[in-house]
């Protein structure tokens, strides 16, 4: 993510207000890892979390007029973000919602044992990858929106209480004892079934295909490792424990944005709709 000291912001968005393409285009790009990354957690999926980017960071820009430094910048971000995330129904899981129960139960029913291979020539290390990656942002979709706001922000982002209920408009304290409760929740579920970081028999390598087979990863498009994360250090080095599990999901790492991101927002400050930063 791009790091701009708050004084730098302000300065960029007043000129931005002003009319000014570049600084606002900086401002923009400031905030877009930051917006990608929750909705990627949020929605579960590369494609809605680049639609839901789309529409988060054009609120930004609409609202930009509003912000008077009261707050640092991306905490005035992150409010808008999550309000737009936990209310927003096109995602894929809306449709589709899911439940640690029915999470649990695919992965002690599932028949992986007669599935063709379908790795088409691809690593089996490589798809499993892929596999876990993904397993990490789908199992958070088993959270209602609001739990998985609090879990994302707490364990994710490593949000300061204080910061974090500001952001959801609640107390510190009632923020930090529903995070404490939720990341018992998920890490109860990684021990019974994980194989990987806890007790159960799931293990990613054994569930290449049949994820494959049920669309849950694609070999041709590895939207999760092709990403490579900006800050290359170990997960366990930005991941708190949850319950002891000191494990190496994916919950901490920050993705690059897709390019596809970047070129809306030139696009969006090429067109006319420039104007509305200062007439909103």
């Amino acid at each position: 993510m791009n790091l701009l000291t708050n004084e730098e912001l302000l300065d960029l968005i007043q000129k931005a207000t002003s009319g000014d393409k570049k600084a606002l285009e900086t401002v923009i790009l400031s905030v877009q890892d930051l917006a990608f990354n929750l909705s990627l957690r949020m929605l579960g999926t590369f494609q809605d979390a680049e639609d839901a980017t789309q529409d988060i960071l054009l609120k930004v820009v609409t609202h930009l007029i509003s912000f008077k430094g009261e707050s640092s910048f991306s905490t005035w971000v992150f409010r808008i973000a999550s309000n737009h995330l936990k209310n927003y129904k096109k995602h894929m899981f809306a449709k589709f919602p899911l439940s640690f129960e029915f999470y649990g139960d695919d992965i002690r029913n599932a028949d992986i044992k007669n599935v063709p291979d379908l790795t088409q020539n691809v690593e089996r290390s490589i798809l499993a990858e892929e596999l876990k990656f993904s397993c990490t942002n789908v199992m958070l979709q088993c959270l209602d929106a609001e739990s998985r706001c609090i879990f994302i922000l707490g364990t994710m982002f490593k949000l300061d209480s204080r910061i974090a209920g500001e952001i959801l408009e609640i107390t510190p304290e009632a923020y930090r004892q529903r995070l404490s409760r939720i990341r018992k929740k998920v890490g109860d579920f990684l021990k019974e079934y994980c194989g990987e970081y806890g007790g159960g028999t799931c293990h990613c390598t054994d569930r290449v295909n049949y994820a494959v087979q049920n669309h849950r990863i694609n070999p041709a498009h590895l939207d999760f490792t092709a990403a490579v994360p900006k800050e290359m250090r170990e997960v366990k080095e930005a991941m708190e424990e949850i319950d002891g599990i000191s494990h190496e999901f994916s919950f901490c790492k920050t993705y690059q944005s897709p390019e596809s991101l970047k070129k809306f927002i030139e696009d969006f400050l090429k067109g006319t709709s420039f104007s509305v930063v200062g007439n909103a």
